[in-house]
């Protein structure tokens, strides 16, 4: 519901870890694609290619607009910057 609400709640952007529902979730993907949001940005804490090898499909990289792995915490803070970085140059 979150995520359908987005739109209509004028936000820009989401910024999302989807964890284990990475390699799992279709209807999380679903979800995704019925917004139309101009930025997704995939966030993992750890390098999600250094691990097990299902761990390397995603179901949410081919749509997202930057994936972030391997940064720790300061991963969101780059999304945070890269979106702001983004939108501001949209604003000029």
């Amino acid at each position: 519901d979150y995520i359908h609400n987005s739109a209509d709640k004028g936000y820009e952007a989401i910024l999302i870890n989807p964890a284990a529902w990475t390699h799992s979730s279709i209807a999380l993907r679903d979800a995704l694609l019925s917004i139309s949001l101009p930025y997704i940005f995939e966030i993992h804490i750890s390098n999600i290619h250094k691990r097990e090898k299902f761990r390397h499909q995603s179901y949410f990289s081919d749509i997202a607009t930057a994936v972030l792995c391997g940064l720790g915490i300061d991963g969101y803070f780059a999304a945070i910057d890269t979106l702001n970085n983004n939108l501001t140059k949209q604003i000029k």
